[in-house]
């Protein structure tokens, strides 16, 4: 009996080791099983949390797009700065294409004007010398940096009264009396001309220069309507002076006691020696006389060339880049009064001969081509 005790307690022993070995082998196991499990749970989780996020395919897009526009580092600015260019600062929302193409038609204008400058078989209609002349045509906004050359019968008046705002003579546009837009002792409009010469060169350096214009036929057909038929500012000199001297000169019946006829008119400045009529005239010649003339292009660097025909689009655009587009906007622009009419073209030059017209097309044949304008052969051939 005494010599089984010990061998009991020994298997007892045993078993309790193999039982706890198994207990502890199948805890690791549990334990094992619950670790890949939590991993699991963690996948799942982090896997939802990026089909959250980038749920939105469109919204992706475009943050991808947007990445793309403005990949191109800015060399004025400094290292990790963020900088976006204006037309492309985020929104919240796409930019439409019209918003993306549309600055590349102003650089083109641009560089239209550029490679016309140096056509050396149009230097004589695309220079001029940047004369008194011309600086008086430029008038100065000194608080926004801006500097407007005025070219008459392409909506002046409108760009004068935005001038005029911003320089602080009125408040608002809508306060502007109409006598006081052309009344330069008035309207608070500094012109270019009337600053020293260093001031000058500093202003034409380092402001926002910009300038409007029209197709050149469309634009003589406004400034005779306006000045020798309609003359709303009643401004008798041009109908009791100006044009006699213009019937006198160019008409060819001479019988005819009819006042300034169109066919007058384009005679007049198609001559190659109209300039002895334009000294008698003085500075009321600038309603009619080229882009060229009054501007100086192909001199003076503008920033942004705007047209009439597009100004629906321009004027935002130039407010914009002139940086005033929070402090006014250009008037309500009437339906239609912008767009080419070749029609009314037409009837204009209609029984006026070929040889005054292509006369008066090579004056202004440099306007034609700086500023992308169609050459009008259905008038010419």
């Amino acid at each position: 009996m005494k010599n089984t005790h010990p061998q009991g307690s020994a298997q007892t022993l045993a078993g309790r080791i193999t039982e706890w070995l198994t207990f502890d082998n199948m805890h690791h196991q549990w334990l094992l099983l619950a670790a890949c499990f939590w991993v699991i749970f963690m996948f799942m989780v982090a896997s939802k949390f990026i089909t959250l996020t980038f749920k939105d395919p469109d919204a992706y897009s475009a943050k991808q797009e947007f990445l793309f526009l403005t990949a191109v580092p800015d060399a004025g600015k400094l290292p990790g700065e963020k900088h976006f260019p204006e037309e492309l600062k985020p929104t919240g929302k796409v930019p439409s294409d019209s918003r993306l193409v549309q600055p590349l038609v102003y650089v083109e204008r641009l560089e239209l004007i550029r490679n016309v400058c140096r056509d050396e078989a149009l230097k004589n209609l695309s220079h001029t010398a940047v004369s008194k002349f011309v600086l008086d045509r430029i008038f100065v906004c000194d608080k926004h940096k801006i500097l407007f050359c005025q070219t008459p019968k392409v909506g002046n008046t409108q760009w004068k009264k935005v001038l005029i705002v911003l320089n602080g003579a009125f408040p608002s546009i809508e306060e502007i009396p109409e006598n006081v837009v052309h009344d330069h002792e008035k309207n608070g409009l500094p012109r270019l001309s009337s600053f020293s010469d260093a001031e000058i060169q500093k202003r034409l350096k380092t402001y926002f220069k910009f300038f409007i214009v029209r197709d050149p036929f469309e634009r003589l057909i406004s400034a005779f309507k306006d000045k020798f038929v309609h003359n709303p500012r009643f401004e008798p000199w041009y109908r009791h002076e100006i044009a006699p001297g213009i019937i006198r000169k160019y008409r060819k019946n001479r019988t005819e006691t009819r006042g300034i006829q169109f066919e007058d008119f384009v005679r007049y400045l198609g001559d190659p020696n109209h300039r002895w009529l334009d000294l008698q005239f003085g500075d009321h010649i600038i309603h009619w006389v080229t882009y060229v003339e009054l501007c100086a292009p192909c001199e003076i660097k503008y920033s942004v060339i705007g047209h009439h025909e597009t100004l629906e689009d321009d004027a935002p655009y130039i407010l914009k880049e002139a940086g005033i587009d929070h402090l006014v906007s250009y008037p309500t622009i009437p339906p239609g009064i912008t767009v080419y009419n070749k029609t009314k073209v037409e009837r204009y030059f209609l029984g006026i001969s070929k040889r005054d017209i292509r006369r008066l097309y090579a004056r202004f044949e440099g306007d034609f081509k700086l500023f992308g304008y169609q050459k009008p052969d259905f008038l010419l051939n």
